[in-house]
């Protein structure tokens, strides 16, 4: 048998050998079965290319789809009177494949239409699975594919700085504005990518882009695959999006949802030619209890390929970096992760693993490093099942990184459940730095999941009423120094302590108030909190502009010296005294968790040198109180055989130092 690598990083799996082994045959078994043997898989995936609508210059459109059940077949549109003609039907031409002609001047660019497909005992109107662009009516509500053939976007940027650990910013295009109201692609293109330039991040993560009914639904119930969401704008304004944000050396990925599909039928896939699982798994297998919604056949080939088309479209229409692949844990089980606990590498490989949908993930990572070597994938998975972000030769399924969603937890169970003066820094440094050694991960104190109705945001739990009422920088409020340190400290040492990357929910950088309540019956269909209060940051005279500055000059300090490239290194931990050093490459991370003592020249191992403050949480311009003299030059001294470093730790505080030796 074949030996791979990720036995060896890790021997508890030893004993699941055989299962590894037999997943990784599979898939390179299914990939030459897809591609042929020796040959790319992007060769091989290019139903997007095919299936849909396409003009031909000088002779018409050509309209095709993949109906396997359907008897018949029509064009829907302002030509026929949305009506059933046999001058607009498809004719079969095999393998459940639909074709239509229609000659030069019948139907134009920005033209609507669907499809009729009848079935035995029934028929129903369809959007076009490969459907490119689809627009909602405002008056009717429905939705309808159009006939989208501008002329072709010209791109300004031909190369950008593609980084090798990414701080992302996490956002939303439809909530971006200050205004109730959804905001597109050329707002966020000009007001906020100067932001997040400006506050150093250095990749930015789309959400929503793919079309889905519903806008509450955050963009995870997605109906239209390859059409971007037009809410937001037209296919042309988000490429003039990604081509400012890599004119600003910012990467760009997607949350692209293949873990399920919206069970609309008139919008999505859901018995589309009438069948039931014509994309989809038979009976109660193809249905998603919990999400409402249905659940991908990863082990038919022509769902592979739809899929893995889907990812090659998104990387070479709009020049992605990567994506961020949402719901990965429903994917690799069958029982989809629900009130499961994870607790044992038993929890893992066992009968409920869904070894299709592992295969389907192990291609899709190949296809997108066929496709730009260079970009990465980002799994969401809260199981923690080992190898997911492993690299496929080493046995792993090929993400290049994982969530460390643990961390978030975390943070909400301390804040929730435990007095500060229990936080326990040892057990605290242990739960952020445990990670797999053979796996790159993302932290993040807390995202776009937190920020929820039904959840709250680490500044929200800690301040919570007084948030209304105590935010001028007029009003002194215990309740509110002690939020602000927290935030901060919070989010550092996160930061300090990530594996491979860091994520931050675009507005949580300061503090953004309240929560994201999206337009529903329930609120009265309005966007009062499906915005982000930008001017509350900009507001000098407001905390939080002290949350905002820190953040920027955190984030800053991380990417201009690129410790995320080193281990972090434990120094001291005191559980009684709630100190925590760490070092990671030339800086050196001190937190004081302690809410009431600070410490006087307290000396710490440290590496001989020269050291200069680069933070300092409890500095004036973060809101803190001005505790350390941060032009003062620190130095080591010998002390019994040691080097040794003597620092004023002020209490709920945290100190970053760089030696100016390394």
């Amino acid at each position: 048998m074949k030996e791979l690598k990720i036995w060896k990083d890790d021997p508890w799996l030893e004993p699941w050998k055989k299962d590894i082994w037999r997943l990784h045959e599979k898939c390179v078994i299914r990939r030459d079965e897809i591609a042929g043997y020796g040959n790319p898989l992007s060769d091989a995936v290019n139903g997007h290319l095919f299936y849909g609508a396409f003009v031909l210059p000088g002779e018409g459109v050509v309209f095709r789809e993949w109906a396997p059940n359907a008897t018949d077949l029509y064009l829907l549109c302002d030509a026929n009177g949305w009506k059933r003609n046999e001058e607009y039907a498809f004719r079969y031409i095999g393998n459940g494949n639909w074709e239509l002609f229609l000659s030069e001047g019948v139907m134009q660019h920005g033209d609507l239409f669907k499809w009729l497909l009848c079935w035995d005992g029934g028929e129903g109107e369809r959007i076009p699975a490969y459907a490119r662009r689809v627009v909602q009516d405002s008056g009717t509500k429905l939705f309808a594919a159009q006939l989208w053939f501008p002329e072709e976007y010209r791109w300004r940027c031909d190369s950008w700085k593609i980084p090798g650990e990414p701080l992302i910013y996490e956002a939303h295009i439809g909530m971006s504005s200050e205004l109730p109201e959804v905001a597109g692609f050329d707002f966020f293109r000009e007001n906020v990518i100067p932001r997040i330039k400006n506050l150093g991040y250095n990749t930015l993560q789309l959400m929503a882009l793919q079309e889905h009914p519903y806008y509450g639904s955050f963009g995870y119930q997605v109906s239209n695959f390859f059409a971007v969401s037009s809410r937001f704008g037209t296919p042309e304004e988000l490429k003039a999006l990604v081509d400012e944000a890599h004119s600003q050396d910012i990467a760009v990925v997607m949350d692209i949802v293949h873990s399920h599909s919206v069970s609309n039928e008139l919008e999505g896939l859901s018995r589309f030619d009438g069948s039931e699982d014509l994309y989809f798994h038979k009976g109660e297998r193809g249905y998603h209890n919990a999400w409402g919604s249905r659940c991908f056949d990863y082990g038919k080939e022509e769902v592979l390929r739809f899929l893995l088309s889907n990812c090659k479209y998104w990387l070479d229409e709009f020049r992605l970096d990567g994506f961020r692949f949402d719901g990965v844990t429903s994917m690799l089980y069958t029982h989809h992760g629900l009130e499961m606990d994870f607790c044992g590498y038993e929890s893992y490989f066992n009968r409920a693993l869904d070894d299709d949908a592992i295969v389907y993930l192990s291609l899709a990572n190949m296809l997108v490093k066929e496709i730009n070597p260079t970009a990465f994938t980002i799994a969401e998975d809260v199981s923690g099942m080992p190898g997911l972000a492993a690299p496929f030769q080493s046995g792993g399924v090929g993400f290049d990184f994982r969530m460390s969603m643990g961390v978030a937890d975390l943070w909400i169970k301390w804040i929730k459940e435990r007095r500060d003066e229990d936080w326990d820094v040892g057990e605290l440094y242990y739960e952020l730095t445990r990670k797999r050694a053979d796996e790159k991960t993302v932290s993040y104190a807390e995202c776009h999941d937190q920020a929820m109705v039904g959840d709250k945001t680490i500044i929200f739990r800690l301040l919570d009423s007084e948030m209304y009422h105590s935010m001028h920088k007029s009003i002194s409020s215990i309740t509110l120094d002690r939020a602000i340190a927290l935030h901060k400290m919070i989010r550092l040492v996160t930061l300090a302590t990530s594996g491979s990357g860091y994520l931050n929910f675009m507005g949580n950088e300061f503090g953004h108030p309240e929560w994201i309540d999206f337009p529903r019956e329930g609120n009265g269909w309005s966007f009062n909190y499906a915005r982000r209060q930008w001017s509350l940051a900009l507001d000098k005279d407001l905390k939080y502009s002290w949350l905002l500055c820190f953040d920027r000059e955190m984030i800053m300090m991380v990417s201009k010296r690129g410790i995320l490239n080193f281990h972090p290194e434990l120094l001291y931990e005191h559980r009684e005294r709630q100190i925590l050093i760490f070092r990671r490459g030339s800086l050196l991370f001190a937190f004081n968790f302690s809410p009431v003592i600070s410490y006087s020249s307290f000396e710490i191992p440290a590496p001989s040198g020269k050291y200069r403050v680069v933070l300092d949480s409890d500095s004036p311009d973060f809101g803190g109180f001005g505790r350390n003299d941060i032009d003062v030059d620190h130095f080591t001294f010998e002390k019994e055989g040691a080097s040794v470093l003597s620092l004023y730790l002020p209490s709920r505080s945290s100190l970053v130092l760089e030696n100016e030796h390394m």
